[in-house]
């Protein structure tokens, strides 16, 4: 195990996290046998943007198709993204774009920016932690977490619940990552630990300011700060694609996978939700606050939500002061 570092090591006396991280290891193989030509022919022709369509009879099971779940898989362990398309209620989706663009309202004349750079005309925004706009196919997607379950192996967790929103007249985020790699001066990757699950409430696309996604970065061992150089050295490796995605669909993506916010040139705003999946043992000591009255939305998972229900929040807490 050459790249787990000397701060990891206490948890070696553990016997199921040793089995756990044996397996967790041998997904290694799984990143470097993947073979260097199929992406660079993937670019070439193209067809990075993965993307999965979710069909009738998997709706009508709940339930991906082996096949989806083995494409989904290699996608986010290749080229550290997919994008699930028709898995969640348009209806649901237009309650909440409704109530969070009121909320961006809030923000935007509060002067509160945030994410990445804490530019002007991007936001820190997530949904209402709270009935009724918590919704079953958002927070406990079964197509999501078939997925990220057979990334992530069992008794994954919810490690967030917020979001980002591109406000028309926005800049150029600095390109980032949303976390590291667990272990320092690693020479080779190590298999995916946490995704981010990104839904929007409506279509996004490069006229509304989608994300920039960069292919194959997660694999990239080196530190988590990205200078000019090393993003133009990139470049000639992988070019950065749009993170389009129609109304309905979930991004799931590698958090070490480099990404950024771009100008939106509409005059609406576009957000974000975001989620974060991770795998068992890298355990979080926070739990997400969410009001009493939506439990129903979180039951009969797969994913632990790490969810505690609180029975009062201070109004628009959820926005200037989140309980991720």
């Amino acid at each position: 195990m050459p790249f787990l570092s000397k701060g990891c090591l206490g948890l070696l006396d553990d016997v199921e996290f040793l089995q756990e991280f044996h397996l967790f290891a041998q997904d290694l193989h799984l990143f470097h046998s993947e073979s260097a030509c199929r992406r660079e022919l993937q670019f070439e022709k193209g067809k990075v943007n993965m993307e999965i369509t979710v069909q009738s009879e998997e709706l009508a099971s709940e339930k991906l198709s082996e096949a989806h779940v083995t494409q989904a898989v290699k996608a986010i362990r290749v080229d550290g993204y997919v994008i699930l398309e028709n898995v969640i209620n348009h209806e649901h989706l237009d309650i909440l774009r409704e109530r969070m663009d009121a909320d961006s309202q809030i923000l935007i004349k509060a002067g509160k920016w945030g994410g990445a750079g804490q530019l002007k005309g991007h936001l820190q925004q997530g949904p209402p932690p709270f009935a009724p706009y918590i919704f079953r196919d958002i927070v406990a997607n079964p197509y999501v977490i078939q997925v990220t379950k057979a990334l992530l192996g069992p008794g994954l967790y919810n490690n967030f619940y917020n979001g980002n929103t591109n406000c028309p007249g926005s800049t150029t985020q600095p390109l980032h990552r949303d976390g590291a790699h667990l272990w320092p001066d690693q020479e080779v990757a190590h298999p995916t630990a946490e995704v981010v699950v990104n839904i929007s409430p409506q279509d996004t696309m490069e006229e509304n300011g989608s994300v920039e996604l960069w292919p194959g970065s997660h694999l990239d061992v080196s530190g988590r700060q990205i200078d000019e150089a090393h993003e133009e050295a990139r470049r000639k490796i992988a070019p950065p694609i749009r993170g389009t995605a129609k109304k309905g669909s979930a991004l799931i993506r590698d958090l070490r996978l480099w990404h950024r916010g771009v100008p939106n040139p509409s005059d609406e705003t576009r957000h974000m939700i975001a989620m974060i999946h991770r795998v068992r043992w890298l355990r979080s000591n926070r739990r997400l606050k969410y009001r009493t009255g939506c439990e129903a939305a979180f039951e009969n998972s797969e994913l632990d939500h790490n969810a505690e229900f609180i029975d009062e929040m201070k109004k628009n807490d959820y926005l200037f002061n989140p309980k991720f």
